[in-house]
């Protein structure tokens, strides 16, 4: 994490991670089936050809390690197949633990995919496995992806893991702080929060922490270049309430192109009705191009409550922003 008093310099930079191969390619004209392998699978913009799952939404391509299901079979006193789980690509030698949201997987020399979603649950009628075992590896383990590239991948091709960079900006807005009167503690502990949080969920974040005095025209400026760069998310920290130098609200509101009400009106409701001076708050939400925007009050204990309410949407709000269709497939 860093901590920068003057200017925001960042990069985003695709890193190689873990490479494999694929040990199968598999396809089933049928849903709840097992799929066949397949000695290769042409893949275009909707998914595999000749799947039942692809299709205009976010699960085109699924795929699973295939020690993963032979750890799972063996420990439940089975044998396992590539395609057993319906996936339509068994990965080897790639840890699906580290794959996070919005990695790309490149497959062979072609293809080249975006996860989307970790792990699914069967559908109503369960798998066959499910229904022998009571479990299926697919809901903790598997992968599910859209086509980024098209082109045909066969068992053997080479597998590499990109790290999407989640780039997350903390503006602390603090003429004191940024003066060095007192140490900034609230960007700080926001700033640790959201890093804990997406590392735990296999995210690759880099925050950038910046102390900024209450100054509209700076922040107009630091904003328009989060935007430009395209930072995943932009929290302002502070200067969100009713006094003559609290800027965030009308700021914000300005550089967002649609506001999310709903998120500040449930905190402000839920922590309002026991400090009912928290409905004072002005703090708002936004998305700017592909860049959401939350504006946060700037107290430690603040940020902690307001954290705590954003997390329970936010990696679903990245995924919106960047036009994954959560719910199909």
């Amino acid at each position: 994490m860093s901590y920068n008093l003057r200017a925001m310099r960042w990069r985003r930079k695709w890193r190689i991670h873990q490479q494999g191969r694929v040990h199968a390619v598999n396809v089933s004209a049928q849903r709840g089936v097992p799929k066949q392998p397949q000695p290769e699978l042409r893949v275009d913009r909707w998914g595999g050809v000749g799947d039942a799952h692809r299709g205009p939404h976010g699960r085109q391509v699924s795929l699973l390690a295939w020690e993963e299901a032979v750890r799972f079979t063996r420990g439940h006193g089975l044998e396992v197949s590539p395609g057993d789980f319906a996936e339509n690509v068994t990965l080897e030698g790639i840890d699906t633990r580290c794959i996070g949201l919005l990695d790309r997987l490149r497959l062979g020399p072609e293809v080249e995919l975006e996860i989307t979603a970790r792990g699914k649950e069967c559908h109503s009628n369960r798998c066959g496995i499910f229904r022998r075992t009571g479990a299926c590896v697919m809901p903790d383990r598997g992968l599910f992806a859209r086509v980024v590239g098209n082109g045909t991948v066969k068992p053997g091709d080479p597998v590499v893991h990109l790290r999407y960079p989640l780039t997350v900006l903390v503006l602390v807005l603090s003429t004191r702080a940024h003066r060095g009167d007192y140490p900034d503690r609230s960007g700080a502990e926001l700033s640790r929060l959201v890093e804990q949080f997406f590392r735990g969920r296999a995210w690759n974040p880099r925050v950038v922490r910046t102390v900024l005095p209450d100054d509209a025209h700076l922040l107009k400026r630091r904003l328009g270049q989060a935007r430009r760069r395209r930072a995943d998310i932009v929290f302002t920290c502070g200067s969100t309430g009713l006094g003559p130098y609290d800027i965030a609200p009308a700021v914000v509101s300005r550089a967002v192109d649609r506001l999310i009400p709903g998120v500040m009106e449930a905190i402000r409701l839920k922590y309002g009705t026991q400090r009912p001076a928290a409905l004072l708050s002005c703090s708002i939400a936004g998305v700017m191009g592909r860049t959401l925007v939350y504006a946060v009050p700037g107290s430690p204990g603040a940020v902690r409550e307001y954290w705590e309410e954003i997390a329970k949407t936010v990696e679903h709000a990245i995924l919106m922003v960047h036009g994954v269709d959560v719910h199909g497939g």
